[in-house]
């Protein structure tokens, strides 16, 4: 989405009215409030893993999801403050924060897939079988996303720059509809989006085994870091603890995945087994992998800042990783 929703700060004005709500019916109650953490998740993501998992039993505090259909919607949610803290791809979080972001990364995660989860898909009859025919073609992907950054590397690998093809940037159901009606040659995007886009027919052009970090970031709010430190860290405990159990149990992760989301059975089990990941601390090598990714957007000319990238990773959190 090239524009930011006219409605958004209305709606992240009214979650931050609820909020306070909240606290005020527990005070009135004569009671303290529960503490409550306020989680994002994508396409069922986190949320299903932590309930899959049970891993929030005997949490002492409550834990308030909310769903979003792409990382740039919950970083924006984290930034204002609605969020405390979701769970996003390294490219957002990077794009995000040269931005200006009020946000850190504050855990780490690693995909086994070694980045093969995000694929550039074209049309199962296209003309397109190498990378080098993307030359003048049309093709979708969001803004910062991990899909955006597997295109930039693919046009580089195949000695192509940015303004030699028409990047269409558009949300995900948004792509889905442009793709399916052909309104764009090739899309560039990631799961579940490619499972189903695979199922309908379309092709894996390329994927990002090799040239993607294979990193994504639990990323929370300035606020939420220094204001519910106790429960956020408690929370990431967990989350890790669920990580480790997902991939130990990909069948139950992916029969509830497929539950809770509505995606076919099998489709499900897919997703479960192209992103399955494990925690991972925050590391200077991290950072300077990710300072590499940073620049490549910078290079080609989507980012424009330049951010102390240091700054926007918080390690104190790294012990959480640990079994």
């Amino acid at each position: 989405m090239n524009a930011l929703n006219p409605l958004r700060p209305m709606l992240l004005a009214t979650l931050l009215l609820v909020g306070v709500l909240l606290v005020a019916c527990g005070q009135a109650s004569g009671g303290p409030a529960e503490p409550v953490l306020r989680v994002g998740s994508q396409k069922g993501g986190d949320k299903v893993l932590l309930r899959a998992s049970g891993a929030l039993e005997g949490a002492p505090y409550k834990v308030e999801w909310s769903d979003f259909p792409a990382a740039q919607h919950l970083l924006e949610a984290i930034s204002a403050d609605a969020v405390d803290v979701g769970l996003v791809g390294d490219a957002p979080f990077l794009f995000a924060y040269a931005a200006g972001a009020r946000i850190k990364a504050v855990q780490g995660v690693q995909g086994a897939s070694g980045g093969r989860s995000t694929v550039l898909l074209v049309p199962k009859d296209s003309s397109i079988r190498s990378e080098a025919d993307l030359k003048g073609k049309r093709i979708a992907t969001g803004r910062g996303s991990i899909g955006h950054y597997l295109l930039l590397r693919v046009l580089e690998r195949a000695g192509l720059k940015p303004s030699d093809v028409t990047i269409v940037f558009l949300a995900p159901s948004d792509a889905k509809a442009a793709f399916a009606t052909g309104s764009v040659d090739a899309w560039s995007s990631w799961s579940p989006y490619v499972q189903l886009a695979q199922r309908d027919g379309a092709r894996a052009l390329t994927d990002g085994q090799g040239v993607m970090s294979g990193y994504g970031f639990q990323v929370a709010s300035v606020a939420a870091i220094s204001g519910k430190r106790a429960i956020l860290q408690d929370y990431l405990k967990r989350l890790a603890a669920a990580e480790r159990w997902g991939r130990a149990h990909p069948d139950q992760y992916g029969k509830l995945l497929a539950q809770e989301t509505g995606l076919d059975p099998d489709i499900a089990a897919a997703v479960v087994r192209s992103t399955a990941r494990q925690p991972a601390a925050i590391t200077p090598a991290v950072v300077a992998e990710e300072q590499a990714v940073l620049k490549r957007f910078q290079d080609a000319g989507a980012v424009s800042g330049r951010p102390d990238l240091a700054a926007g990773f918080e390690t104190a959190f790294n012990a959480t990783v640990e079994p």
